[in-house]
């Protein structure tokens, strides 16, 4: 049995990858606010070379820890995800690409997967099981039944 002739299999597919994307990227946006402090976290962006970091650094750790948790909920899911896409693209190219793949030696494997699992979310969208869903399908059963 495919997905795509399964909407339930679909929707819990798409629920676990929100949810352990969207937990991987709030965490890292906690680290940079919480561990590394946002002035910790903008002086290692200014090292590695990151154009205008003390406007970057903040951005980031705000969008990660507040997109992360959106992702997790299913709130403005494609929105998120795709915002956290370019974030993860941005620190692939703007820092681990020329560490080359493995991420022990400083290299994208981790970006790229959170930016391709981002992509993708926002392509597919949250699932049934999500804020969005709720919100979103009540609107448009509203919507169809006033036409």
């Amino acid at each position: 049995m495919t997905t795509r002739n399964n909407p339930t299999m679909t929707s819990v597919a798409l629920l676990v990858l929100r949810v352990v994307l969207g937990f991987i990227l709030a965490a890292h946006g906690w680290q940079k606010f919480f561990q590394y402090t946002l002035d910790g976290a903008t002086a290692s962006f200014e090292q590695m070379g990151v154009p205008l970091a003390s406007v970057v650094a903040p951005a980031a750790a705000t969008l990660e820890l507040a997109g992360g948790i959106a992702l997790v909920l299913g709130v403005l899911t494609r929105v998120a995800a795709a915002l956290l896409a370019v974030d993860m693209l941005g620190a692939l190219f703007l820092v681990h690409l020329p560490s080359g793949i493995f991420v022990d030696n400083g290299g994208y494997e981790l970006v790229a997967i959170l930016a391709a699992a981002a992509a993708a979310l926002a392509l597919a969208g949250p699932g049934a099981y999500s804020v969005d869903r709720f919100l979103f399908a009540r609107k448009a059963a509203s919507a169809v039944s006033s036409a």
